[in-house]
């Protein structure tokens, strides 16, 4: 590891970032030296510039992906090499604002009852009964199960925060049924290492299989659960302060999003056109 790579790699754990920031970060920047084959602190504003170019005509790399590239050079050129100047020539690009699919309640019970190992089972019912993002639900432990009081507790989620998620009782009944199974000890999801939790990539996979076993032709991965929990909880009539704590979402504005497509809120909304009470916009039949 180079001198600067280990002093980025510092600056990053300072700030308390996730394992998985700090990798992605220092990722991006290994590709930006190694797009123009120099050290990364040889490069200045306008190699940021051409590099972002690459990323979005030659490349055609995603949003969130042209992002956490935006985010790591940010984090780079300010708090490892101290150019301030700098970061007014990476500009983050204009975000899209694209509503979540949702799953409807049959494709969710198709789609549970289609994962036949209960271990996959287990995972897509947290994801869908608690609303927890798949990283959460991949470093859960044994010891966050909290029957007693029907919560599951999400420890270092997004933000380094703690919260509780909620535990319902058929949730419990089938995470019980699973520990009598596979006795985990620590992780509640072990990996191929028992030392560590099971990879996210494993859960996205058995999210797959089973959407195919379903015979769901919707692309479904794991957090169209997460989305299908806030979404079914709102047209349930729960409170949207309440799912904003559920999802552990820092600002209500993202949790508002799921009011575009909660279907409570469609049907319950009157035209205008309905205030026209004198209108009559089938002509008589003059047949």
């Amino acid at each position: 590891m180079t001198t600067l790579r280990q002093r980025m790699l510092e600056d990053l754990q300072i700030r308390h970032y996730s394992p998985t920031t700090i990798r992605l970060y220092l990722y991006a920047v290994r590709e930006f030296a190694k797009h123009f084959g120099r050290p990364p602190d040889q490069l200045g504003a306008e190699h940021v510039r051409r590099f972002q170019l690459f990323l979005t005509k030659d490349k055609k790399v995603s949003t969130s992906t042209y992002v956490l590239m935006v985010c790591a050079l940010r984090f780079f050129y300010t708090h490892t090499l101290h150019r301030k100047v700098a970061i007014e020539r990476i500009p983050f690009p204009r975000r899209e604002r694209k509503l979540p699919l949702i799953l409807s309640r049959d494709e969710i019970k198709a789609l549970l009852e289609a994962a036949h190992d209960l271990r996959h089972r287990a995972m897509l019912a947290i994801l869908y009964g608690s609303g927890l993002r798949v990283s959460e639900v991949a470093r859960l432990k044994v010891a966050d199960i909290d029957s007693a009081r029907n919560v599951l507790w999400v420890r270092s989620g997004k933000g380094r925060k703690d919260r509780q998620a909620l535990l319902p009782p058929k949730l419990r009944e089938l995470l019980r049924c699973y520990w009598r199974t596979r006795r985990p000890t620590d992780w509640l999801f072990p990996g191929a290492d028992p030392t560590q939790p099971i990879s996210v990539k494993t859960i996205f996979r058995a999210c797959r299989h089973a959407a195919h076993a379903a015979g769901i032709a919707k692309s479904v991965h794991p957090h169209l659960l997460r989305h299908a929990f806030a979404t079914h909880l709102l047209e349930a009539g729960v409170n949207l302060r309440t799912i904003q704590f559920l999802l552990g979402h820092a600002r209500l504005e993202t949790t508002a999003r799921y009011l575009q497509v909660a279907d409570v809120n469609v049907r319950a909304t009157t035209s205008p056109l309905e205030s026209l009470e004198s209108l009559c916009l089938i002509p008589p039949n003059k047949g």
